[in-house]
């Protein structure tokens, strides 16, 4: 008995979402594209929601315009998901912190940090950068104040601070408890692209 062919999915192909990402990435408007392929602006703009499938001599002409391969609208989207718990404990320093890498190791555009900071942890007395162009920190709970060479920034609960990554900085817990931040820095520290 041969075994049967895989069934085709039920799951509907939502193309409109990476044709309008194209289309506003190249600065075009629906009424360009449409003078472009010849097809009515309410019409493209119904694809763009999902709200109609095009036919393929339709999409192939949208692709054309929008420079895109007809693959690309089809091709799996990239995610990594990282369990807190699964995350793998890092030190970046200082005291009283405990880390976790909640992305990736393999991903080297971004690099997030989870940490937890005892009461009274800090960064060190010295002023330090991180081989990045931008960091971001969030407070999800508590109170962390950064401490710049002119300045200091102390942020609470919901609070974020972007800086720029070669400035020198330092940070200590300003809470009466354990804070918990989130360091985004772009690209990853170890990435050599900064």
């Amino acid at each position: 008995m041969r075994p049967l062919p895989p069934a085709p999915s039920t799951t509907p192909i939502r193309l409109g979402a990476r044709l309008r990402a194209s289309r506003q990435a190249q600065s075009l408007t629906i009424a360009q594209v449409a003078q472009a392929t010849g097809l009515n602006s309410g019409f493209l703009s119904r694809i763009e929601r999902d709200e109609t499938s095009p036919s393929v001599a339709t999409l192939v002409s949208l692709c054309e315009v929008l420079s895109l391969s007809i693959g690309s609208l089809f091709e799996e989207i990239d995610t990594d998901v990282v369990h807190l718990a699964d995350a793998p404990r890092i030190n970046l320093g200082g005291r009283g912190a405990s880390e976790r890498l909640i992305t990736p190791r393999t991903q080297s555009r971004v690099q997030c940090v989870r940490s937890s900071l005892a009461e009274g942890a800090d960064g060190g007395t010295e002023l330090y950068t991180i081989n990045c162009d931008v960091e971001v920190l969030h407070v999800i709970t508590g109170q962390i104040t950064l401490v710049f060479s002119t300045h200091d920034v102390t942020l609470d609960t919901g609070d974020t601070l972007t800086f720029n990554g070669h400035e020198p900085h330092t940070w200590r817990n300003t809470a009466a408890d354990v804070t918990e931040v989130v360091w985004t820095i772009v690209p990853a520290a170890w990435s050599g692209s900064s």
